[in-house]
């Protein structure tokens, strides 16, 4: 069988499992109804458990096609079919995620999880963001620019919600669902009443690590009887955005700090490795069980403690597993010496009469938003010269409501993208 048949091949059977899925909600919805109730009959499908003719390809057959499927499509939107691949069933997933390699190996975006994962090392991943004034709403796609007919590949969503003390954008894998119990809820960026001060919740632990009860009931995100014990449990503090306060009201750019507490110093040491989710601690496969819930939470910060462990980051293995019983609130690993980053210095251009960065061409229309940010680093932590003048992201706009973002390691898209965020908020105190 040729390439393009195995590929439609391929999206029939995603059809069709898509198809299984959604009957089998309905069939769920109907049962979980009081004995009272009359409900239609529902008959169950006879093919729920059969994967299909592929499911019992022989492994070295199945590995081989996978991977010359993944080497073939580089790009989106011709990797969905990567994505394909990966839904047929328990056993081409396994095969798939083996062989897609995470962002900082391949320098390519594949599974949600990669949103999570840090950049590649060598060359930036090059996005942007599209801002829509009306629905107060931020979309990151994966591209160099806007395409003509829209068909850009959409990373991730932010949505900005103001309060009466602060502002927050709910961050989303989806443009139309930022619900905190959604399972494509992401995380968010919460900022202090002048917006001087930002810090960025993750909805996991920014690496796989065994997770720890806290019964303090104070700490706990919601009330034990209202969720399933599928729903993520907390929200991790993992950087802190600040903007100084532009006192005498001078003209300039503004000045920021980043503080990532989840990224240890040595990340960018030689040698040295951030921390890499493998997994969401949700597994897709079971969104479908999620009820439609809505909490209050009490968030976690990675904060530094007398009983941490000596080196940068504490040693995990194994995956998250869901967590059963109560919902509780849990503890994730602690950065010894937390990675600071700092907006690189522009230069002031005479004949232009402006402050201006080379963006290498990426940034086009002069703004008070447009930044870069590289690593602010002690002498005595031994990082070259090369890491400290390399710009780790970088934002900045190219028409209106259009901005260009490109981030590398040791930041994830989600944390490049939180980042970015802060620079839309309102900031009278520092400008």
């Amino acid at each position: 069988m040729s390439f393009k048949g195995i590929v439609r091949e391929l999206k029939e059977m995603r059809d069709g499992i898509g198809s299984i899925s959604r009957r089998g909600i309905e069939g769920r919805h109907w049962r979980s109804r009081t004995r009272s109730h009359i409900a239609p009959d529902v008959a169950l499908p006879s093919g729920l458990f059969d994967q299909g003719q592929w499911a019992n390809l022989p492994p070295e057959l199945l590995l081989d096609i996978i991977r010359r499927v993944e080497e073939s499509e580089t790009s989106w939107p011709a990797r969905t079919v990567v994505v394909y691949c990966a839904s047929v069933c328990k056993s081409w997933r396994d095969i798939t995620k083996e062989i897609v390699k995470t962002p900082e190996e391949c320098g390519r975006l594949t599974f949600p999880i990669s949103l999570k994962q840090p950049g590649p090392r060598d060359a930036p991943i090059q996005c942007y963001i599209r801002r829509d004034r009306a629905t107060s709403t931020h979309r990151l796609y994966f591209g160099l620019t806007p395409s003509e007919d829209e068909s850009d590949k959409l990373l991730l969503a932010a949505k900005k919600i103001r309060k009466a003390t602060r502002t927050e954008f709910a961050i989303s894998l989806v443009a139309d669902d930022f619900s905190r119990a959604s399972s494509t809820y992401v995380g968010k960026l919460r900022s202090n009443f002048l917006g001087t001060k930002f810090t960025i919740y993750d909805s996991q632990p920014p690496s796989d690590a065994a997770v720890q009860p806290n019964n303090n009931r104070s700490s706990q995100r919601f009330n034990k009887k209202q969720v399933s014990p599928r729903v993520p449990a907390c929200s991790y503090s993992i950087a802190t955005i600040s903007y100084e306060l532009n006192v005498l009201r001078t003209r300039g750019p503004r000045r920021m700090n980043c503080m990532m507490h989840s990224i240890p110093i040595s990340s960018i040491q030689e040698g040295g490795s951030a921390p890499t989710p493998k997994s969401f601690p949700l597994s897709f496969d079971d969104t479908h069980s999620l009820s439609a819930l809505s909490f209050k939470s009490k968030d976690l910060n990675f904060t530094r403690s007398a009983s941490s462990v000596s080196g940068p980051m504490s040693s995990v293995s194994g995956p998250i597993s869901s967590v059963s019983g109560p919902i509780s609130s849990v503890l994730g690993p602690i950065c010894a010496d937390s990675l600071m980053l700092k907006n690189k210095a522009p230069r002031w251009h005479e004949q232009l009469q402006c402050w201006c960065l080379n963006f290498k061409g990426r940034v086009t229309v002069a703004s008070v938003k447009n930044f870069q940010l590289v690593a602010s680093v002690d002498p005595s932590h031994n990082v070259s010269a090369v890491e400290q003048d390399k710009v780790i992201l970088q934002f900045g706009k190219i028409g209106k409501d259009i901005f260009t973002m490109d981030y590398r390691y040791p930041l994830s898209a989600y944390q490049a993208f939180a980042i970015c965020l802060s620079s839309f908020d309102t900031k009278p105190a520092c400008e």
